[in-house]
């Protein structure tokens, strides 16, 4: 128990409701959303006009440990050659959520499950998210499938769209697909009980990697920040632990990436409106060009992605302890994503970071509101009705939704500032290696490598900026406001 008597987990839950609140979110579902719920039921699967009946391919689904919020399934079926099929199944979300029914207005409102370290506040109610819409294992549901032929090289040579029925196989979860794959673990129980799967892993892993080298080697960049997840026992915060990505992380999030780049394609060809998703070439290029003169590379002195994930690919083979604090330091100074509206004749600037110009959501409509947009857009756009939003509708939708996302990160950012404090609150005085993550008139700021956790530099911070890597002493923590403050050693 901490000093108020509380056990640490209650004291973050009502921090993240406090700031949940603060940063205007809805942090619970109103009687008129849950009124609304009570007389859902799944939605029936009939063979309904263009309904494909794919419930017998062994679809699986690879998500969290815990993730019962399902959104996507993949199935790959090798063709002659190298040539390999594969296919992402979305959850249709839509089927039950309508919109402007309440439970949308709730999804419209916070526009994206906020994942605090406390507890997770989700766009949808559960009994939707985690059942009714979730690809839940063992279950038939609604979905709408991506279809693409990846050739030897890993192109995407045809795709298509289409609703299906469909049913998932096997729940499996990344930490112990990622450990198979790599040799270092068992066959997972629950891929080992569905004869095949295993085969299927193994070619969709494949297929994976085929897709993932050619977007890197036309400039996508190779970025490997870690994630920190608390670890409680007994209600009790122990330790934030680090998630580095793993083989089984990267599998889906690479099919996710062509799932959503082929679904953009193909609201061009149908002269659709779409929600794009924006990342615009760094504003700080500047200090990009001098983290790799720093480290004796050089880099040009306009953006350029293809010479930044060279610059990254060296790195991380030359320093590969380092890399995610390389990495980190480049997210940063790459800036947050935005939400564009995508119409005839008016094109938004594509993704740097993906180097792609046509990319959305799409894949998450669970968890994404725009995801959500997006599937109803491309529902209209199948069965050749009319565009369901007005064009100034998605332009508020858009600002909403990246102003949303922002403050989203910023509560998730805060609790998770909250718990680290909690964890160094008995810290006081000591010293810790750290890495400037920000820079400017607002602060300097630094993450320490264990436990990995960000906290605000107040003394002794001039002439420092984003990648920088210092010493730094421990002065002060605020659980309540998530504060951690440091003192810069050794100059």
């Amino acid at each position: 128990m901490n000093r108020n008597g509380r056990h640490h987990l209650e004291e973050l839950r009502i921090i993240a409701r406090r700031v949940m609140n603060e940063r205007g979110f809805f942090p619970d579902f109103s009687p008129e959303v849950t009124t609304e719920l009570v007389p859902m039921k799944e939605a029936a699967i009939d063979a309904g006009p263009g309904l494909r009946d794919l419930r017998h391919l062994l679809w699986a689904s690879i998500d969290n440990d815990d993730s019962l919020d399902l959104d996507q399934l993949t199935v790959a079926e090798p063709l002659t050659g190298k040539s390999v099929k594969i296919l992402v199944a979305v959850a249709d979300v839509d089927a039950l959520v309508k919109k402007e029914s309440a439970i949308d207005g709730h999804a419209r409102h916070n526009t994206t499950s906020v994942y605090t370290a406390a507890e997770i506040f989700p766009m949808l109610l559960e009994k939707l998210s985690t059942d009714l819409t979730s690809l839940k294992d063992g279950e038939d549901r609604l979905a709408i499938v991506v279809e693409m032929v990846v050739n030897g090289d890993g192109l995407i040579d045809t795709s298509g769209l289409y609703p299906a029925a469909v049913h998932n196989h096997a729940k499996l979860a990344y930490n112990s697909v990622a450990a198979w794959l790599d040799g270092a673990g068992p066959l997972p129980e629950r891929m080992a009980a569905v004869p095949g799967i295993d085969q299927q892993i193994r070619v969709q892993d494949g297929i994976a990697q085929r897709l993932k080298t050619l977007r890197h080697r036309f400039g996508a960049l190779d970025l490997e920040t870690i994630e920190a997840r608390p670890i409680f026992a007994e209600n009790l915060l122990v330790d934030l632990q680090a998630e580095p990505k793993n083989r089984a992380r990267e599998l889906i999030e690479n099919f996710m990436i062509a799932a959503n780049e082929v679904t953009t394609k193909y609201f061009d060809q149908r002269g659709f409106p779409s929600l794009r998703r924006v990342l615009h070439a760094p504003e700080r290029w500047d200090r990009i060009v001098r983290v790799a003169s720093e480290l004796g590379e050089h880099l040009p002195p306009e953006p350029d992605s293809m010479a930044l994930q060279q610059f990254l690919l060296k790195r991380k083979k030359a320093d590969p302890l380092r890399f995610p604090d390389l990495s980190l330091t480049i997210v940063k100074l790459m800036g947050s994503g935005e939400y564009c509206v995508d119409l005839p004749g008016k094109q938004c600037s594509g993704h740097f970071g993906l180097a792609l110009r046509d990319y959305g959501h799409s894949t998450a409509p669970n968890r994404r509101y725009p995801d959500l947009v997006t599937q109803r857009l491309l529902k209209a756009a199948l069965s050749g009705k009319p565009v369901p939003y007005a064009l100034d509708e998605l332009e508020d939708l858009a600002r909403h939704c990246t102003e949303r996302e922002d403050e989203a990160n910023k509560v998730e950012r805060q609790v998770r500032k909250s718990a680290a404090a909690l964890l160094l609150e008995t810290r006081i005085g000591e010293r810790f290696d750290g890495i400037v993550t920000g820079a400017s008139e607002k602060g300097t700021w630094v993450r320490i490598f264990h436990p990995p956790s960000e906290g605000k530099v107040v003394r002794r911070f001039q002439g420092l900026d984003v990648g920088d890597r210092v010493h730094v002493k421990l002065i002060g923590t605020d659980v309540e406001r998530g504060f951690i403050d440091f003192e810069r050693k050794g100059v």
